[in-house]
């Protein structure tokens, strides 16, 4: 039995998180690093399959509400850039920059590998838009983006290729710009904690680390094993600086002409996925939220090599879940022992278990992922108790993600405290001078002297300071939230 589990998988996730991340994106065939692009990653169909469910996810979120489905070009300009003088200065170190065209001629201009989309897709929206009429102008693309931002490349979690959607929004007024980022954090929630189980915080980001060219930033958090926050989606209040920019405007009712407010919102499809996998995983392998596994439910048949009637119903199985769940059937000659180990570090949410003498009882033995509990089910009941299971197994996880979160979110009164609770993997919650650009030199201590970053305000509760910042002694202006990250 040992040395079959240690075939598969075998490494404790909460005392290697590293290690364990490392191992399990090779053995589960989640990527192959062997692609000769350093920072650059051949994602593999296990991972790819869970992707494109999320990808579903956010999509559908949007659409519901209003958002219209579009692709830009991925080469943008170098003139593009330059018209928003922030975001170029933002951005320009890290633009993949194309030169020259097939034959070897040197081009006219460079062109950019995108490394998000404002610059190419606005460029398009000062000519469809028009008359207030035009107004809301409500598109998203799924896509990819490059950036040359790392030297740590780590797949999944940063790369200098990654998968996203990108929002972006034009209004008529500010107002409701500002609602459209507050409908982007529910699409967050619905989609990030409800039907992925991943706890988050959704912090309103210093001004010295917005986005590059917004006026504000808001961003999702979540926190990793090893003690890190991962940042998830972030959406933006742009404001009008890209509108003027980039001559978006239109002609209101009363006539006169005027600029667009502008918001983007951007899920991080394959970082959220290192989010899932990393929150979720345990020391046998991956375990997947019910909605989301590439397979939500594996067949094992027992002994269908001498009894052709295990086989045969095994298929029936099959095709009588394919229906409505994403199924697959081992009939490979692995021991039984072996298969359920492959398929534990698989994350395959719910095993079936179908053997002779399940036959003669007309039922099978279902087995979750995450706590390994057995059911014995009538056949005729199978579809439902699949169905429960899988819900029962996604809010299960839900439940144990947030009470690990909760529990890594703490309160520090001095820098005794707040050294502690970081070198314990924690978040910490600390009275702050401000989070204008006037209170920089106070960030740079919490990153020169603690190796961590302040992280914002958080948007979901007003928190009153009091007292003195914790770095320079001044009175304290707001609540924020120090953590180390990746």
């Amino acid at each position: 039995m040992a040395s079959e589990e240690k075939v598969t998988f075998n490494i404790d996730k909460n005392r290697d998180f590293g290690g364990w991340y490392n191992e399990i994106v090779a053995k589960a065939g989640l990527a192959d690093l062997r692609y000769n692009v350093k920072g650059f990653v051949v994602f593999m169909p296990w991972s790819v399959a869970s992707m494109k469910v999320m990808y579903d996810l956010w999509e559908k979120e949007l659409e519901k509400r209003g958002h219209l489905p579009a692709l830009f070009p991925a080469l943008i300009p170098e003139s593009n850039f330059l018209v928003e003088k922030e975001h170029v200065e933002g951005f320009a170190p890290e633009v993949f920059w194309v030169t020259e065209r097939g034959g070897g001629e040197k081009l006219e201009e460079r062109l950019g590998l995108r490394p998000t989309s404002e610059t190419a897709m606005y460029k398009m929206y000062s000519m469809w838009i028009r008359s207030y009429n035009d107004l809301p102008l409500k598109i998203y693309q799924s896509c990819q983006v490059w950036r040359h931002e790392t030297k740590a490349t780590k797949p999944f979690i940063r790369s200098r290729e990654f998968h996203w959607i990108e929002a972006h929004d034009v209004f008529a007024c500010r107002e409701d710009a500002e609602k459209q980022v507050l409908e982007d954090m529910e699409i967050t929630r619905i989609c990030l904690l409800e039907q992925l189980g991943v706890p988050f915080l959704f912090f309103e980001r210093p001004q010295w680390d917005k986005f590059a060219g917004a006026d504000k930033t808001f961003a999702a958090d979540c926190l990793m094993p090893d003690g890190k926050v991962l940042q998830l989606p972030s959406t933006h209040v742009l404001g009008q600086n890209f509108a003027k920019a980039f001559e978006v405007k239109y002609v209101d009712k009363d006539g006169s002409e005027k600029y667009g407010w502008q918001t983007c919102y951007g899920p991080a499809i394959s970082r959220i996925f290192a989010g899932v996998i990393s929150i979720h995983g345990d020391s046998k392998g991956l375990v997947f939220p019910f909605n989301v596994a590439p397979k939500q439910v594996v067949v094992i048949p027992i002994n269908f090599d001498i009894n052709p009637e295990v086989k045969k119903k095994a298929e029936e199985l099959e095709k009588k879940l394919s229906g409505r769940f994403r199924v697959v059937v081992d009939f490979s000659d692995k021991r039984p022992g072996e298969k359920y180990y492959y398929w534990e570090m698989k994350g395959v949410p719910i095993r079936l278990e179908i053997g002779p003498k399940d036959l003669e009882k007309k039922s099978v033995v279902l087995v979750r992922r995450d706590t390994g509990e057995k059911s014995f089910v009538k056949e005729k009941d199978l579809t439902e108790s699949v169905e429960k299971l899988g819900r029962d197994l996604t809010e299960s996880l839900k439940k144990k993600a947030l009470k690990d979160f909760n529990a890594k979110v703490v309160e520090a009164k001095s820098m005794q405290e707040m050294e502690k609770a970081l070198s314990e993997g924690k978040i910490v919650r600390v009275n702050f001078c401000s989070l204008e650009l006037g209170a920089v030199k106070c960030a740079e201590e919490v990153e020169k002297k603690l190796g961590a970053r302040v992280r914002g305000k958080r948007v979901d509760l007003e928190e009153k300071p009091s007292g003195s910042c914790l770095f320079c002694g001044r009175k304290a202006g707001v609540v924020a939230y120090i953590a180390r990250q990746y």
